[in-house]
């Protein structure tokens, strides 16, 4: 899967649409927008990455709590830095699009929301999520008393093996009574 010009052939553009849940001008939109985030610096395509940071100030993941994590779990870059080359951004967008599985899309969701990277939701991993969505600043951030309750809650409702954490498995089957998640779960270009 690599593009080695400053465009992508037909047959490149081929390859992705069978290896994502895109469309040709899904494709191309995604390209034109990588393009304009490299500030057309195209020298070496396929090996070019676009900072973490800069991923970040998209308009469609500015807002989103789980940015960092979202840049980090679909970055390949062997220095953990979360920075994305263009397949790595088809990927993410792939896994966000309204086309893809809702096994895919809790796949992703799962790995994103298991911040240590150990393939579990312990009870820090839910600490932070929570966080993530209620905001980490004084005035939003719940009390501990009212964490501990919602993170039993969770666990109580989730942990099916009782093990003290939510694993994949267990994750996909609250996920899949959940009929909003496939299509709030996306990223629209």
């Amino acid at each position: 899967m690599g593009a080695s010009a400053s465009h992508l052939s037909k047959e490149q553009l081929s390859e992705y649409q069978e290896l994502t849940f895109l469309t040709k001008q899904d494709i191309l939109h995604a390209y034109r927008l990588f393009k304009q985030l490299l500030a057309n610096d195209l020298t070496d395509f396929q090996h070019t990455r676009v900072p973490k940071s800069t991923i970040c100030e998209l308009p469609e993941l500015k807002a989103n709590p789980f940015r960092e994590r979202i840049c980090l779990v679909f970055s390949t870059a062997f220095d953990g830095d979360g920075s994305l080359c263009f397949e790595d951004f088809l990927d993410m967008l792939s896994a966000f699009s309204e086309s893809a599985t809702p096994e895919i899309k809790s796949h992703y969701a799962f790995r994103i929301f298991d911040f240590d990277d150990d393939g579990t939701l312990d009870r820090e991993d839910l600490k932070k999520l929570v966080n993530c969505l209620t905001g980490d600043t004084a005035d939003t951030q719940l009390t501990e008393e009212e964490m501990n309750q919602l993170i039993s809650n969770i666990l109580e409702e989730s942990d099916i093996d009782k093990d003290g954490t939510v694993n994949l498995s267990e994750f996909q089957h609250v996920i899949s009574r959940s009929a909003d998640f496939v299509s709030s779960f996306k990223i629209v270009l």
